[in-house]
């Protein structure tokens, strides 16, 4: 067995199990961080790939950002997990059905004629000057730009959502309002009296 198979079993291996601690274990942190972990074996694949840029932008963005965050939300919002556990048997048989059906489509793809190392082999090495970043952008915005936008408008549409969503008006807060401050002039805030002076 050469090396590179070995990394890319080991790595599917640690993929494969860590992704499944996301979804039962019990502490959310927890989840947070094996989620942290399928991201790096993720990006070992990719890296096995020659999609450095790839790899590169799946660990700075989702674990430098978007797994902070979301710690981040797990930390300030008080969670009361046993409520959320409490009907979790009542929905096991739909995602017993679902993921069944996941497995099956799986299997699929996977034992298929059309997928395998004959159909797809291993890229051909490339020479120093070839940017894997510019061959991205390259098919990114001509082949694909119609696509790209769509998604671009529907994570517009879905953020203005959270926000709308999310976005209450509290009673009893002072505003404050940065035309009316600027607009205020100094003869209408203070008033300078001049008043004799008194000799006892």
């Amino acid at each position: 067995m050469e090396f590179k198979t070995f990394v890319f079993y080991f790595l599917s291996a640690v993929m494969l199990l860590a992704a499944l601690r996301v979804i039962t274990v019990r502490n959310p942190v927890h989840a947070a961080l094996f989620l942290v972990l399928t991201f790096f074996s993720a990006g070992g694949i990719w890296l096995l790939l020659q999609a450095e840029f790839l790899a590169v932008v799946l660990v700075l963005v989702y674990v430098g950002a978007v797994m902070v965050l979301f710690l981040f939300v797990v930390m300030m919002l008080d969670i009361n997990l046993d409520r959320l556990r409490e009907r979790f048997w009542s929905y096991l048989p739909v995602g017993a059905l679902v993921g069944v059906l996941l497995l099956v489509e799986m299997v699929m793809v996977l034992g298929g004629s059309y997928f395998g190392l004959d159909e797809m082999p291993t890229p051909a090495p490339v020479d120093a000057s070839y940017s894997n970043t510019r061959e991205l952008g390259l098919v990114l915005y001509t082949d694909y730009v119609y696509a790209f936008e769509l998604a671009a408008l529907v994570l517009l549409v879905a953020m203005v959502a959270a926000v709308t969503l999310t976005l209450r008006k509290r009673k009893g807060v002072r505003y404050l309002d940065p035309a009316a401050q600027v607009s205020v002039r100094a003869k209408d805030r203070i008033e300078v009296l001049k008043m004799p002076a008194e000799k006892e």
